[in-house]
């Protein structure tokens, strides 16, 4: 066994260093009637009355309150109508695209999307949040009335399948659900309605004031609150009842004596009980929890589309949970997680999948947990997500007493977020206060799990060459040899199977992991690329042209391309004369107009195409924009860099100096800072901590 101080040592010293005056596990709210709006615990870590968690308030007094991160629920990308004009650019700034054409243009070759939608991106945004969820992307979406909730609703009606979305034009009737974080807008100074990618932003009207419960809108990316994408308070529903007059239940009797509080609302201040021995979350009164379920029900019942559903369907597993009905918790988290993936948006799918894996793992089924925390943990989602996923990893471990593995992942949560998050360093040092108690007791356990190991993924054979035969085999993790070494040329294995060339075959075969031949070097493929998204890419012998195949060998999409990179969530890279892209049933989705792809992402990764999220980097002329697999235009090419960071894009000047526009493309940071790392540091400023609920 390892020795018991040596995998935790720079874990606990860095959450040490913080000395917290208390640790925030966050007392419940006190009971009362209904639920009414829970208090936070009277002191943070650092001794101090806390203030409720805000999404994004402006910390920055160079930096006005802006607007959500890409994509907006369904806004446009283009300014708002009522956005300060653009500041006059400086002469060495960066060229900065405008929103009108120039009188002796009358074309744009690559004009920014203005009637295409915006995609979702995973924003929850309470109702009764006011004007707006402060997210960076989606111009014109304003939030709209909420749908009536149905009268003394305590069960949810049965549930829906998940339903085929098309995008739908922006409107002022559809607001913003939230679960990401998004920096202030610092140039137009607006607080749009729509989603962001990291959280949303408070504007100095809005910020939240000591004592009271957060607002959606001021929630990050992986909190509690997402409302409904119609709920709208500026039309005076302040209860979200529907009738616009501002009245209702606040305490959930049903008697109609005080404005009632939304279950999202209600949620994004609430702080469950952490257990010091367990690492377990509880609620003080879990009989108060019922009321914010039926509310939680009503909306669900009201809402059609996926988006909404799986928001507050994984909310409702959150309460559930928390109340100790697991069964209910599991049907819901099941359900969200469906939804969530018929939106196609990784954020969103994250947060279903680590609220079901909570659910989980308090079942105790912790392998299926755990793939689920490590299947969502993406490197494009905002640290602060990431840093959540990998605490909940950490405590799953300490239920299975994997010790060593806990202490890795608190130590990467702590790396995700520094000292910037107080709360995380206070549970994290009592949370190893638990773990060295168990390790006297108990020892290390076993040694950490590779990532594919949580994944569940098989081990699949690898090339092995024979020296003295001169050919190509497989072996497995042993080195046993488990395919014959017979052939001249070997790729590794992708998706289960490999191509591989005999030495009297000029074309390659492809062959499964028992060696069995799938496709025979008599379909002519003379090049042949690895498999992905269950598509490869081959070329035959008398054609100069690439297309695109199955396993069965039959051409299984588009065709006639010079150059092509492999699929990518049903999206591939492809040259025919420029650079464009084209989806996996053979449809152009961004015609080939391109010098290249360049991606690049603030981790420090290069990606040839595009992101999980569907974003790219392409080159026209030297000057670098933003595209997205759907094939609009986000970000004109006019910067001489452009780097992808999960809330923003950074762009340089070419000169040293960056800056960054939010997920609309307009302008968040000037042009003026020295490097990278302080645009980040500024854009991290302008996002408030607050705690997510997962």
């Amino acid at each position: 066994m390892p020795a018991a101080d040596a995998p935790a040592s720079t874990t606990r010293d860095a959450a040490a260093t913080a000395q917290p005056a208390a640790v925030a596990t966050g007392a419940g709210p006190a009971a009362s009637p209904g639920p009414a709006a829970p208090s936070r615990p009277a002191t943070d870590v650092t001794g101090t009355t806390p203030t409720p968690a805000t999404d994004f308030p402006v910390t920055d007094a160079a930096s006005a309150p802006g607007t959500d991160a890409y994509p907006a629920t369904a806004g446009e990308w283009r300014p708002q109508p009522d956005a300060s004009p653009e500041p006059a650019p400086t002469a060495d700034a960066a060229p900065q695209p405008t929103a009108q054409a120039s009188a002796t243009t009358t074309t744009d070759p690559f004009p920014v999307s203005a009637d295409a939608p915006a995609p979702v991106a995973e924003t929850d945004t309470p109702a009764g949040s006011g004007s707006g969820s402060g997210e960076i992307s989606g111009a014109d979406s304003s939030p709209g009335p909420e749908p009536t909730a149905a009268a003394e609703t305590t069960q949810p009606a049965a549930e829906t399948k998940p339903v085929a979305e098309a995008p739908t034009p922006a409107t002022d009737a559809q607001a913003p659900d939230q679960d990401t974080d998004s920096p202030a807008d610092a140039h137009t100074g607006e607080v749009p309605d729509t989603e962001s990618a990291d959280g949303s932003t408070a504007s100095a009207e809005t910020a939240p004031v000591a004592g009271t419960p957060a607002t959606d809108e001021q929630r990050q990316d992986t909190t509690a609150p997402e409302p409904d994408d119609d709920d709208s308070n500026e039309n005076g529903d302040q209860n979200g009842d529907g009738d616009g007059d501002g009245d209702g239940d606040q305490n959930g009797d049903g008697d109609g004596d005080e404005a009632p509080i939304d279950p999202e609302q209600w949620l994004a201040a609430y702080r469950p009980r952490l257990d010091p021995e367990t690492l377990r979350e509880s609620a003080a009164d879990p009989a108060e929890l019922s009321g914010i379920r039926d509310r939680l029900s009503d909306k669900i019942d009201a809402a059609l589309d996926n988006r909404s559903r799986a928001r507050l369907l994984s909310l409702r597993a959150v309460v559930s949970r928390l109340a100790g009905d697991l069964d209910r918790a599991l049907d819901d988290g099941q359900l969200a997680l469906t939804h969530a993936q018929a939106t196609g948006e990784l954020r969103r799918i994250a947060i279903a999948q680590a609220r079901l894996a909570h659910v989980l793992r308090c079942r105790g089924d912790f392998a299926e947990a755990d793939r689920l925390y490590a299947e969502a943990n993406s490197p494009e989602l905002p640290d602060r997500l990431r840093a959540a996923l990998h605490e909940q990893m950490a405590r799953s471990c300490y239920d299975q007493d994997r010790y060593i593995e806990a202490c890795v992942h608190f130590e990467r949560a702590l790396d995700l977020r520094r000292t910037h998050d107080r709360d995380l360093l206070a549970r994290t040092e009592a949370a190893l206060d638990g773990v060295f108690a168990r390790v006297a007791a108990r020892g290390w356990g076993p040694y950490a799990r590779s990532r594919d190991e949580v994944l569940q993924k098989p081990v699949l054979p690898v090339p092995h060459f024979d020296a003295g035969l001169g050919r190509w085999g497989y072996a497995d993790a042993t080195g046993e040899l488990v395919i014959d070494s017979r052939y001249a040329e070997a790729q590794p294995f992708r998706e289960d199977v490999a191509w591989v060339r005999n030495p009297d075959a000029r074309c390659w075969e492809l062959i499964d992991r028992s060696g069995a031949v799938l496709i025979g070097a008599d379909a002519g493929f003379r090049e042949a690329q690895a498999f992905s998204d269950e598509l490869a890419w081959v070329r035959r012998a008398d054609e100069a042209q690439w297309l695109a195949v199955d396993r069965t060998g039959a051409p299984a999409g588009p065709a006639g391309f010079d150059d092509v990179r492999p699929f990518r969530r049903g999206v591939a890279v492809v040259r025919k004369g420029r650079w464009g892209a084209v989806n996996s049933a053979g449809e152009l989705v961004l015609a080939p107009s391109f010098d290249g792809f360049a991606t690049a992402l603030t981790d420090g990764r290069y990606l040839d195409g595009f992101t999980d999220e569907g974003l790219a980097v392409v080159d026209a002329g030297g000057r670098k924009g933003v595209v997205h697999r759907d094939g609009r235009m986000l970000v004109r090419p006019a910067h001489p860099a452009v780097v992808i960071h999960p809330v923003a894009f950074l762009i340089g000047d070419g000169r040293g100096r960056w800056g960054a526009l939010d997920r609309r493309g307009d302008l968040l940071l000037e042009v003026v800072h020295g490097s990278r790392a302080t645009v980040l540091e500024r854009i991290d400023r302008l996002l408030a901590d607050t705690e997510p609920l997962l």
